[in-house]
This record gives structure tokens, C-alpha cells and sequence, in this order.
């Protein structure tokens, strides 16, 4: 199950990751928890001094994760969580 989940996760990071690429940021998968539905991710390049960037991944990459992924719950960047 695990190991499932985080291969959907993947192929859905690689299906957001070009509209991030676009604007000069990019996004790297750290970890998901299974048993949570937390995944959790690292915004970075100019994702990971965006102003909106909270607003990029709440309205915009965990939806799109939450409507793709069975399981998933929330979508957290792990840059914000260490500040």
C-alpha cells in the first residue's frame, strides 16, 4: 500500500512539476505517510521564496494530490515546518 501510494504520488508530482518549472520553482517529494495521508514536499528554486507559495500548494498541488491519490489528507512543505 505504501509503496503504491508514493508511486501515484510521483506520477502526480511529475504532472504538476512543469507548470513549476515554468515559473523557475520546482518541487521534491520527502516523504509520505501512509497511515496520515500526509505528504510531505520541499518547495524550491522560486517556489521556495514565493510570496504565494503556502496559497501554490494548499489551493493547487494538494487539491490536485487529494482528487489523484487515494488517501492523501494534506500536502505540507517540510522548508516552512524547519523554519
Amino acid at each position: 500500500m505504501c509503496s503504491e501510494m508514493r508511486e501515484q504520488v510521483e506520477a502526480t508530482i511529475e504532472v504538476i512539476r512543469p507548470a513549476l518549472q515554468a515559473d523557475g520553482g520546482d518541487i521534491v517529494l520527502r516523504d509520505v505517510d501512509a497511515d496520515t495521508g500526509v505528504v510531505e514536499v520541499e518547495l524550491v528554486g522560486a517556489c521556495g521564496t514565493c510570496p504565494v507559495a503556502t496559497q501554490t500548494l494548499k489551493a493547487g498541488i494538494e487539491r490536485i494530490m487529494r482528487d489523484r491519490v487515494d488517501g492523501v489528507t494534506e500536502v505540507v512543505n517540510v522548508t516552512e515546518a524547519l523554519a
